[in-house]
């Protein structure tokens, strides 16, 4: 079943969406949670209606702070809830033809977690130590953040445990999983868990978070389905805020290149970056880029709140996240009416993109450029056609259609004949 072909991830970063406390410390008693995890039930229509039928969640599981400090893979969050209000959400998501895919944190675990006190209590080459990645007498820690300690996925008992883990969540209800920081390990350290798990559950879908190297190569040996697109994300606000559309062009010749070997997940926000709203030089511009992630072939993702326009900075210091993970209303109907305009555009592109399934395998390729226009021909297997054409100049442009030419206008987009504003 190739339901992955046809799905439209709305991404969710739940303990901030519900307005969970900043760390687990806080709650008054981490044994009597706050159930706080039905109130993205209360989203799912709000989803359908936006046109996506997946939601792609950040950590849920007990954790230290942001949720990847894992203290406990198979406990949700006692600021989220508990193992009864999650099973609600999936029964709920379901009911509704909506897919779930949590956010696996397995190459890292909180300093507090009980296996690295017991390794740091053995020791490097215990049994017990061998459960981390060590550097000299210390264990090794993720990016420079003392607090994540990172596990070693190569050592066969921690990849059991990663596969008992995804596999625990799947016989649940999920249906797939991102993986955090897949790049840090490795990607011939994920073929025997990705193995594993395929034969268990072999429809669920497994997303691993790369952001630079060989995309084809990372998929082949490390058997995961589909890697974040960051190329693409970062060619598509970069061209557009430089006006210089050859570094666009380079990124869609790369981003071809992986689509003929697997599906790429694509986005223009995420909850690790700054908001595309806020990126973007030139808010004309923001229609072009949901034109190009509706439209481009791969499986697309919207950051909740892009489609509503949300305005944040990420910055680099403590909680420097929290304004790309702001709390959510209580329900879709308290939302400022200020996002209308950029929603009805995201309903748009994304019942474009509904009415055209095949876009998700399509090849591409630049039919004109220019440093400030472009021309993309779309090209399904049974000969279907899509042209999206994009002008970031001040000045109108036309290119050439099989019933003549079509306008563009300044910093505009056509796409199958629907104009950009």
């Amino acid at each position: 079943m190739d339901w992955p072909a046809t799905v439209i991830w709305w991404h969710v970063f739940p303990l901030r969406f519900v307005g969970g406390e900043d760390r687990i410390e806080e709650l008054s008693d981490r044994d009597a949670p706050v159930r706080r995890l039905g109130q993205l039930v209360d989203w799912l229509d709000y989803l359908i209606e936006l046109g996506c039928n997946g939601l792609l969640l950040a950590p849920v599981f007990a954790s230290v702070s942001h949720g990847y400090d894992t203290l406990d893979h198979l406990r949700i969050d006692p600021r989220l809830g508990t193992d009864e209000d999650f099973d609600h959400l999936v029964r709920e998501a379901r009911s509704r033809g909506v897919r779930i895919a949590l956010d696996g944190v397995f190459n890292h675990l909180a300093a507090d977690h009980e296996i690295v006190r017991r390794a740091l209590a053995a020791g490097p080459g215990t049994d017990d130590g061998r459960w981390l990645r060590w550097e000299g007498e210390h264990p090794r820690v993720f990016e420079g953040n003392f607090d994540l300690v990172e596990l070693d996925l190569s050592h066969p008992p921690v990849a059991e445990f990663v596969v008992e883990v995804m596999c625990h969540w799947l016989d649940r209800g999920i249906d797939g999983w991102r993986l955090d920081a897949a790049y840090s390990p490795g990607a011939q350290a994920w073929a025997p868990i990705t193995r594993q798990v395929k034969h268990r559950h072999p429809d669920c879908w497994l997303l691993g978070e790369v952001i630079h190297g060989d995309y084809p190569e990372f998929v082949a040996t490390s058997g995961v389905d589909s890697l974040t697109q960051y190329e693409l994300w970062h060619g598509i606000w970069h061209s557009l805020n430089e006006r210089n559309l050859h570094e666009l062009d380079h990124a869609l010749g790369r981003h071809a290149r992986f689509c003929k070997t697997f599906r790429p997940q694509t986005f223009i926000g995420n909850h690790d970056v700054t908001r595309v709203a806020t990126k973007l030089h030139d808010e004309r511009h923001l229609a072009i880029a949901v034109a190009l992630l509706m439209v481009l072939p791969g499986i697309p993702s919207i950051y909740a709140g892009d489609e509503q326009a949300f305005d944040a900075r990420k910055l680099k210091r403590p909680y420097g996240d929290h304004a790309v993970r702001p709390p959510f209303p209580a329900t879709p109907q308290d939302l400022l009416p200020y996002g209308a305009e950029v929603l009805q555009l995201h309903r748009r592109l994304i019942g474009l993109r509904r009415d055209n399934p095949w876009l998700v395998d399509a090849t591409l390729s630049v039919r004109s450029l220019t440093r400030t226009t472009m021309v993309i021909d779309l090209a399904g297997d049974r000969d279907q056609r899509m042209s999206l054409a994009i002008n970031v100049s001040d000045e109108p442009f036309e290119f050439g259609t099989d019933g003549g030419t079509r306008a563009v206008a300044p910093h505009g987009w056509v796409v199958l004949g629907h104009d950009g504003p």
